[in-house]
C-alpha cells in the first residue's frame, strides 16, 4: 500500500448525520488565507515541550521540513499520531508526516493546512501546503518517490494535485488518483490536541474524509485510463520501504 493514511475502518466509513452536524460549525472552505500563506502565532508554543518547539522551529522552510520527513522511518500501521508522538518515535506514515508538516509550517508563521488526495483501489494520500508569492507548493510524506515534496509554482489547488497524478499509482500500475479536498486548517482542530494528543487523533482523518472533494476528470476518462509503464513504475518505487 502507498501510505496508510486512515484506518480501514474509517476508509469504509458512512458519515453519520451526528458526525455531519459536528464538522458542520468547522471551516472545510479553506477562507481566511493570505495571499503569501503566512498566518499569525510564530511565537506560540502550542503546548509542545521546549524540545518539540525548537526542532519544530529548526525546520523553517519547506525544504528542511521535507528533509527531515524524507529521515523518518516510514511505518505501516493502522495509527493517527500526532507531531509530538512522530517527533518522538522518529517514523510515521503520510498522515503523519503531513501533521508534522503543518506542525512546522505553523510554528514558523504559516497556517496549519493540509489537503487529501483522493484515489479508488488504493490509499489516499494527505499532502500538507505552503504558498510563497501567492503559489501553492506541498510537503509530504511518502513510500513512493513521486508523492512527497512540491515547488510553490501552482497557482491552484488543483493544479498541486494534478501534479501527483502520474506518480499516482497501485502495485497493479493502475494510476488511481481521482480527486482533491478543499484546504483544511488543522487550527480549527486544536480543541481536540491534532499537536499534542498521546492518543491517536484520528479527528482529522474524520474531518478529512468529511471535507468537500473535487474530481480532477470524469469517470468516462477514468476508465479508459492506460496503465503505467514497467520504467515509470519501478522509478516511482525507488526507495520503498517494504512491508
Amino acid at each position: 500500500a502507498k501510505a496508510r493514511c486512515y484506518s480501514e475502518r474509517l476508509a469504509s466509513v458512512i458519515i453519520s448525520r451526528d458526525f455531519q452536524e459536528r464538522v458542520a460549525g468547522l471551516d472545510l472552505k479553506g477562507e481566511g488565507v493570505s495571499r503569501n500563506g503566512m498566518g499569525r502565532g510564530g511565537g506560540e508554543s502550542f503546548g509542545l515541550s521546549p524540545k518539540d518547539l525548537r526542532t519544530l522551529r529548526g525546520l523553517n522552510t519547506p525544504v528542511k521540513i521535507q528533509k527531515f520527513l524524507d529521515g523518518l522511518t516510514y511505518q505501516y500501521a493502522d495509527t493517527a499520531w500526532s507531531p509530538r508522538r512522530v517527533l518522538r518515535e522518529r517514523k510515521g506514515h503520510c498522515l503523519e508526516g503531513a501533521l508534522l508538516a503543518a506542525a512546522a509550517l505553523r510554528v514558523n508563521g504559516h497556517p496549519p493546512l493540509v489537503m487529501d488526495l483522493e484515489s479508488v483501489r488504493d490509499d489516499d494520500h494527505v499532502v500538507a501546503l505552503y504558498r510563497e508569492r501567492g503559489l501553492w507548493g506541498g510537503i509530504a510524506k511518502s513510500n513512493y518517490a513521486g508523492l512527497r515534496f512540491r515547488a510553490p509554482v501552482y497557482r491552484t489547488l488543483r493544479e498541486l494535485a494534478m501534479s501527483y497524478f502520474e506518480n499516482y499509482y497501485n502495485l497493479r500500475g493502475e494510476r488511481t488518483l481521482r480527486g482533491y479536498s478543499v484546504a483544511v486548517d488543522l487550527a480549527r482542530l486544536d480543541g481536540k490536541g491534532w499537536m499534542t494528543s498521546e492518543e491517536d487523533v484520528w479527528c482529522v482523518p474524520e474531518l478529512l474524509i468529511a471535507t468537500r472533494h473535487y474530481e480532477l476528470f470524469p469517470d468516462k476518462v477514468a476508465r479508459v485510463l492506460p496503465r503505467l509503464d514497467r520504467r515509470s513504475f519501478e522509478a516511482g518505487m525507488h526507495g520503498t520501504v517494504k512491508h
